[in-house]
């Protein structure tokens, strides 16, 4: 090859793999939300779970389907952004100003601006309830609300959407056919439509490949790899089925005159659990649809009909509900259990909490006693490239305290640990045992034996630094 042709050529991909670089290390800060769902008795409290989602995830928002208060404060001085909800038995309510100031008094201003609440939900899925007055009132309460948003100077940050089906279509497939159901195009989407465009905010959908796919579309559901599905229409070929359902609801946007709207996910998801008799229902297929849609949506693709588009998005759900009603998989959507440990990894643990989730985890490895780490082997070298020494899953708090109290009675620095330190929240054994294995092993030399600590270390090539706190 000419060498200035291969200088041109080693550019390019060079950039290429730039732009990829970049666009995974967005996708993978933050970008992500998620539903927190409390129909269970065996949740942790609240405000240990803001200190989970702010110290252990990469997650920057959650919604709220009510406006519970005791979430509400704990998320206060957290940072992440908070979407609460109207139920739809207050919606027609809300069309009075009077109770609509009311609500924004004891549901929003209590706590703003402390909890950094950005959108107002009307209702969930109103539609499909086929409740007259609901939908009848609808929009009306949104506009209502607005007003005394306004009243309160709140609405150039707290902005009013609801979230819909795929119901509200009579016509999905193929996407280019996409159609709201008559009646509501005209007497809903409308006026609900002109609101949104006026006030800036986007419609909100929750499309949910889980409950459209067979068993012949199970890897188009999953973003597998498959031959694709072609629009006849458009020419334009869909390689998973959640890119079809956004661009039926866009056809159909587009059939009123609003393409324009911002869509946001407000709803996704695919559970871990269900009927044992059910395909396609596994943690490892939960982890593989969460895992993929994550990615996609932050990749700045979008979809056949809305190229070079990011998707707002919030999975569904924050944990396992174990009181919701329904089949098993509706008890089985979390990302979490209740201990808050994870169902399945999709990488949205910070490193310190992603050391938790063994990726390989053996069945002969238990973690016994933790005092000290064991010694050298003849054949042990130091390990390639930069890594790090994190606690293994499973070991008790009494070891990895053995561990800190070993590492730091050694006369290593153990400051910013200790209260006022850089690394001293979170406040927990595990995060403290953390930062104190992985002085002890890189000041040792870096050797893979001066992680082993009785079977209850573990490296990773993933930097776990966070914040001020630098390992």
């Amino acid at each position: 090859m000419d060498n200035s042709i291969a200088i041109i050529f080693a550019s390019m991909v060079s950039q290429i793999l730039l732009l990829l670089a970049s666009t995974l290390f967005q996708g993978a800060q933050g970008t992500i939300g998620v539903n927190y769902g409390t129909v269970a008795n065996d949740l942790p409290p609240s405000p240990q779970v803001a200190h989970f989602l702010v110290e252990s995830t990469i997650i920057d928002r959650i919604r709220l389907f009510d406006s519970n208060p005791e979430i509400l404060q704990a998320f206060a001085h957290t940072g992440i952004e908070v979407t609460i909800s109207v139920p739809n038995d207050q919606i027609p309510h809300l069309t009075k100003l009077s109770f609509a100031e009311q609500w924004v008094k004891t549901n929003v201003q209590a706590y703003t601006p402390a909890t950094n609440i950005v959108r107002i939900l009307v209702g969930n899925e109103v539609l499909s309830t086929a409740n007259k007055l609901f939908i009848a009132s609808l929009v009306p309460a949104m506009q209502t609300l607005h007003t005394a948003l306004v009243a309160a100077s709140l609405d150039p940050k707290i902005k009013v959407s609801t979230p819909h089906s795929l119901g509200i279509l009579s016509t999905s497939s193929p996407p280019s056919t996409g159609k709201f159901r008559q009646g509501y195009d005209t007497h809903v989407f409308k006026p609900l439509f002109s609101f949104l465009r006026s006030t800036n905010a986007p419609f909100m959908v929750n499309p949910y490949p889980y409950f459209g796919y067979s068993d012949d579309t199970l890897d188009y559901a999953l973003f597998r790899p498959n031959p694709g599905v072609l629009d006849e229409n458009t020419k334009l070929t869909y390689t998973n089925m959640l890119d079809a359902q956004l661009d039926a609801v866009f056809s159909a946007m587009k059939l009123l005159g609003f393409e324009d709207l911002d869509i946001v996910i407000a709803e996704t998801g695919w559970p871990s659990e269900a009927n044992s008799a059910q395909v396609g229902v596994s943690p490892e297929n939960a982890a593989e649809y969460n895992g993929n849609l994550m990615r996609h949506v932050n990749s700045g693709a979008g979809t056949p009909l809305m190229p070079n588009r990011t998707f707002e998005t919030f999975i569904f759900a924050l944990f396992n509900e174990n009181l919701k009603p329904g089949p098993i998989s509706e008890r089985n959507f979390g990302l979490f259990r209740p201990d808050m440990t994870p169902v399945y990894d999709i990488g949205i643990m910070r490193p310190t909490g992603r050391s938790s989730v063994p990726m390989n985890p053996s069945p002969y490895e238990s973690p016994g006693p933790a005092v000290s780490p064991i010694g050298p082997s003849p054949t042990s070298q130091p390990v390639d490239g930069k890594r790090w020494c994190l606690p293994k899953s499973g070991v008790d708090q009494d070891a990895l305290q053995r561990n800190i109290d070993y590492v730091c009675g050694l006369g290593l620095d153990c400051g910013p640990i200790q209260e006022g330190g850089m690394c001293f929240d979170p406040n927990t054994v595990r995060a403290h045992a953390a930062y104190a294995m992985n002085m002890y092993y890189q000041v040792m030399g870096s050797y893979e034996y001066d992680c082993d600590f009785e079977h209850s270390g573990a490296l990773t090539d993933v930097d776990p630094s966070y914040g001020r706190c630098k390992y």
